[in-house]
């Protein structure tokens, strides 16, 4: 048997954030199933929401929270993650996440569907792709690190301890020789993402099958909320799709910046379903989409992107631009097809404050947690805060209660 103090399965920004804060105070081993920047965080395309304006206040970010969250978010998690996310965003400007800045120097500042305030802290359109760049860099880097690439975690290791049943470690198959592999660990972090793969049509990578909820269900832990799953509503419509191809993602920010959604007789329809038209958050803008498709017949409607402009859309979303370039889009025409697609799942396994699962030894974070944040629907760019936020609240827990040294065993 192999022993680690810390076992993170996922490697996103929950998982990596967890390892740099733990690798001070014991070994870390981190699973993944695939090449280390490979996760839902490497394709969050719009940012991090946090309060930096001076228009901004931590309230009005609560309360446009609540309201995504059709009222049913946790308020005591929402003040935490409001609170303490500004910070943690400032560290990661530290630890080499180049943020986009403003000509006027600061932070610039996007707004999207659901907020009242710009809001949206960003590195232009692959805000994901850079924050685990940067992570990554420091996890490569950290001694006390290793991590497992294209290694599967097949189920968690569960033992007495107290009368009560605990996490002590997970089993973990080696595709390369097939064999499965014990690693026992004073702690266990669940980070493996979501689970959009359940579904046909989803902007999550292919690796996204609910491995971690399903190993926590499967031990007995608690899990909430698994109904609210969250469609993006503007995923870049496509005749065909290859099985493994993930649906393009045209982010929130798009429609911040202001672009108008229309249906193909050049008809903007949003005005009709709220106040906020293209502002609004993105279940409403998804069944408002759904509807029309419904009632039309039509496979998709258009993102009309010319009250941004072409070149400001390129300077701002260079990304987008090459992924419709690549996919035979001319942007030129100022219209992008779009579609809704399975994006997010707001609930997992139930987690405290601190991360705590309802299994002694067991954490989770990111996607695979349900910390109440988000109640029936995610206010867009608050996953990468929240993983952010309760990653480091989890690791401040893990290190005050992991067990000694001594009782773990020393590597094979």
């Amino acid at each position: 048997m192999l022993s680690t103090d810390f076992l993170i399965i996922g490697s996103g920004i929950a998982g990596l954030t967890f390892a740099l804060k733990v690798a001070d105070h014991g070994r870390v081993v981190i699973v993944t199933k695939k090449d280390d920047t490979e996760s839902n965080t490497n394709y969050a395309q719009g940012g991090i929401a946090a309060v930096f304006g001076s228009d901004d206040s931590p309230a009005s970010h609560i309360k446009d929270t609540i309201k995504a969250g059709a009222g049913l978010s946790n308020p005591e998690a929402v003040e935490i993650m409001v609170s303490e996310g500004p910070a943690l965003v400032e560290k990661l400007s530290r630890l080499g996440v180049a943020f986009t800045q403003s000509q006027a120097g600061g932070l610039d500042l996007g707004r999207e569907g659901g907020h009242s305030n710009r809001r949206i802290v960003h590195a232009k359109d692959y805000t994901g792709q850079e924050v685990e760049r940067a992570l990554v860099h420091q996890i490569r880097s950290h001694p006390n690190i290793t991590i497992l690439e294209h290694h599967l975690a097949i189920d968690l290791i569960m033992a007495k301890s107290g009368g009560e049943e605990a996490c002590r470690g997970a089993y973990v198959l080696e595709p390369e020789t097939g064999k499965i592999l014990e690693y026992s660990a004073g702690v266990t972090l669940l980070s493996a993402g979501g689970c959009g793969q359940v579904f046909l049509h989803t902007t999550n990578p292919a690796i996204a099958t609910g491995d971690g909820i399903a190993m926590a269900y499967r031990a007995g832990a608690a899990v909430a909320n698994m109904e609210f799953m969250q469609f993006h509503p503007t995923t870049l419509y496509q005749d065909s799709l290859d099985e493994n191809e993930r649906s393009f993602l045209i982010s929130e920010a798009v429609r911040g910046e202001g672009a108008v959604l229309r249906d193909l007789k050049g008809r903007a329809f949003m005005p009709e379903y709220h106040e906020l038209a293209e502002l609004a958050p993105r279940d409403v803008v998804a069944r408002a989409i759904d509807s029309e498709l419904k009632a039309s017949g039509d496979f998709h409607v258009n993102l009309d992107i010319a009250p941004i402009g072409i070149e400001r859309f390129q300077d701002r979303f260079p990304n987008i631009s090459r992924g419709c370039a690549q996919r035979g889009i001319d942007l030129t025409g100022n219209l992008i097809p779009v579609v809704p697609a399975a994006h997010y799942i707001c609930g997992g396994v139930r987690t405290d404050l601190d991360g705590r699962t309802s299994i002694k030894g067991l954490y989770a974070a990111g996607e695979t947690a349900c910390t109440g944040v988000h109640g029936a629907n995610r206010l867009a760019s608050n996953s990468l805060l929240e993983a952010l936020v309760f990653a480091d609240r989890a690791a401040t827990a893990a290190i005050r209660e992991k067990p000694e040294a001594s009782a773990v065993p020393a590597w094979d």
